[in-house]
């Protein structure tokens, strides 16, 4: 019995538990709703399927969702410009490519780009980051500044068209690369999660991060430059947001200003919190945030296979967010814990009564 209680602590208290039951469920659903949902097949040479889909769509949110978490962790504010910043990165990368027009004619080589796509990502990261470290301006104010003018900036560039590469290349970033049968955003993701968790745990800016995060004002007067440190947070996520404008110009190999990353900021925001990280700042958890990502495209892609229109799609996404992110809530365990303890309770009363 001892031994029971002790492996249910273990499992209980793994911080991992809670992101990984909500994926669970949704894949379970999937498979009753669908049950070809799990089914994996080759045509012209790629993987084709659901899950590969999932993982595929997830790849630009799995990486906004990691610079989020970061931006959350040191300063306990979201960046809700991400969106918008992808689709600055993809105008410059494409505007540096083709100029204001159409055309199948590369004017600079295609990686100087991919780089001056995600410098301009970059640099509006540094944007942010200087207006909430430097001028302590809150970071839901002071990215409102590019969510609102990012698009424009776009708008700017591209000259109010949308412009197409026409180029069959300029695919290969965000769909496949010839002869790999596996999408190419999965791949990226990938080193953009791996790189970071490797950056984090071996050097010693993870601690700092969640340091400055759960006290900004102890962590300086121990020595910590908090304002470098949360302004290298928001410029992370700005170069993460360039790397995902590149994905999202190269899938569709072109760039639409007012649709390109719309809405996405939501949720990489949502992904953070369903990854059982908390929005106030301080201790995080990278491979929640992961999950988190998955877990959202997951609910997308599900919904698409049960036949939900695009218009309905956000209303049944809401409710069961709302009802994902409510679980978590300290008042929720609270109840929940009080529950377990009545239970636990009067089983011992009735026990003393025998």
């Amino acid at each position: 019995m001892n031994k029971m209680k002790e492996l249910w602590k273990r499992v209980t208290g793994f911080s991992l538990l809670f992101p990984l039951v909500c994926l669970v469920i949704v894949l379970v659903v999937n498979l009753i709703k669908t049950p070809d949902f799990f089914k994996i097949s080759m045509n012209n040479g790629v993987l084709y399927g659901y899950v590969i889909d999932i993982l595929n769509r997830s790849s630009e949110l799995i990486i906004l969702a990691v610079g989020m978490t970061l931006v959350v962790a040191a300063s306990g504010g979201t960046d809700i410009s991400v969106g918008a910043v992808s689709a600055v990165a993809g105008a410059v990368c494409i505007y540096s490519l083709i100029g204001g027009a159409s055309s199948s004619v590369y004017r600079i080589p295609y990686v100087l780009a991919i780089v001056l796509g995600i410098l301009a990502g970059t640099a509006c990261g540094a944007f942010n980051g200087f207006l909430v470290a430097k001028l302590h301006i809150q970071p839901m104010v002071a990215t409102l500044i590019l969510f609102t003018a990012g698009r424009g900036m776009a708008q700017v560039l591209t000259q109010g068209f949308i412009l197409y590469v026409r180029k069959e290349s300029f695919k290969f970033l965000g769909n496949f690369l010839p002869g790999v049968p596996i999408p190419t955003p999965i791949f990226i993701a990938t080193i953009v999660v791996v790189l970071t968790f490797l950056i984090l745990k071996k050097t010693s800016l993870g601690l700092y991060i969640q340091s400055v995060g759960v006290n900004r004002k102890a962590s300086r007067l121990v020595g910590l430059n908090s304002s470098l440190i949360i302004f290298l947070a928001y410029v992370f996520s700005g170069f993460c947001a360039g790397i995902a404008g590149m994905i999202i110009t190269s899938r569709v190999y072109s760039i639409d200003a007012n649709n390109a990353g719309l809405n996405i900021e939501l949720d990489a925001i949502l992904a953070v919190a369903i990854g059982g990280n908390s929005l106030g700042g301080g201790k995080f958890s990278l491979a929640g945030s992961v999950i988190g990502a998955i877990t959202i495209q997951a609910l997308t892609t599900s919904l698409y296979a049960m036949k939900v229109t695009a218009d309905q799609l956000p209303v049944y996404k809401a409710v069961v967010v709302i009802i994902i992110v409510a679980l978590q809530s300290p008042i929720v365990k609270r109840w929940m814990k009080n529950i377990k303890q009545k239970l636990a309770s009067s089983r011992n009363g009735k026990k003393v009564e025998a």
